[in-house]
């Protein structure tokens, strides 16, 4: 079975190569999907390089990147409550001995599965789950109540982008940042107020904001240079891992997507979500499989807004 996947650490774009891997199936509580669609995430590239190298079940690879993944049921283990032919989207750990879902077929447990709404093509339908999981458990671990600020760095991408439309449904006042072209995508996604992107986006924050937000999505990673925009005793949400200190009484809460991808609850009130519309979701480009290593260098070079897509269809 084809997979697109690296045989050792610490390459560019171009380790990436196609792989021969035996085709899986699925157990009791389980599901395998035809991919037709497999997104690229930044985090995809951390599998490549090895940032996640202590992680992987199988320390002799191959290791196969990819977190999300569109396609339609195949094949259903005893006990699934999925059935043959239904279109879905999945969300994948990388680190698992089967790999991530750069491969033309994935197994992975019921819970981590999303059911596509009919208006929803299998392109676009790959390009959610993953980040809008982990835009629904930070703000979970933020614990923010309607009316109060959120503030979203990187919210011209993907998971910033969901960050602020579930804000918005959740009942949060919403400021965002962007850079001068990217403004009218952020505005239209409903943040409240638009701050300018950049190394001081804190100091613009508590200019439109200044007793502090209530929390803050460090969608961009910006890590100690976004505290200042939060107010004594507020909480950051963090994508990776956090370095140093804190200040003020400021909480940060580190959210690893992965270690909740058995959340059906969660899936299940994002795919209600979807299917009510609350979701833009955006493709940037579609490209073969077999171009991984292009889609790799693009998105790694900056300025991709929506997501790079890969076609195993």
């Amino acid at each position: 079975m084809r997979a697109i996947g690296v045989t050792g650490f610490g390459g560019g774009p171009d380790a990436l190569q196609v792989l021969d891997v035996p085709e899986p199936h699925p157990g009791k509580g389980e599901v395998r999907v035809r991919v037709h669609a497999a997104t690229v995430n930044p985090t995809d590239s951390g599998v490549r390089a090895g940032r996640y190298r202590d992680r992987h079940e199988n320390p002799d690879g191959p290791f196969i990147p990819g977190a999300d993944a569109a396609g339609v049921v195949d094949e259903i283990g005893e006990g699934s409550r999925w059935a043959v032919g239904d279109r879905v989207a999945v969300v994948v750990v990388p680190f698992r001995t089967a790999g991530g879902a750069y491969q033309d077929h994935v197994v992975v447990p019921d819970a981590s599965v999303l059911r596509l709404p009919d208006d929803v093509d299998l392109v676009a339908g790959s390009t959610f789950l993953m980040n809008a999981l982990t835009a629904r458990l930070v703000l979970d671990e933020l614990a923010l109540v309607p009316g109060q600020t959120l503030a979203v760095t990187g919210a011209a991408g993907a998971l910033g982008g969901y960050t602020v439309q579930m804000a918005k449904a959740d009942g949060l006042r919403v400021v965002a940042d962007a850079s001068e072209a990217d403004e009218p995508l952020v505005r239209s996604l409903g943040a409240d107020v638009v701050v300018r992107r950049g190394d001081d986006v804190a100091a613009r924050i508590r200019a439109e904001v200044p007793d502090g937000v209530d929390g803050l999505l460090d969608g961009s990673v910006q890590a100690e240079r976004v505290l200042a925009a939060v107010k004594d005793g507020g909480r950051v949400g963090a994508i990776r891992a956090w370095e140093g200190d804190t200040e003020r009484g400021i909480d940060v809460h580190r959210v690893l997507v992965y270690d909740s991808v058995d959340r059906a609850d969660l899936v299940e009130g994002l795919q209600r979500q979807l299917a009510d519309g609350v979701y833009t979701l955006r493709v940037a480009d579609v490209l073969p499989a077999e171009r991984a290593a292009e889609a790799h260098r693009r998105l790694e070079a900056g300025g991709v807004r929506g997501r790079l897509v890969l076609d195993f269809s």
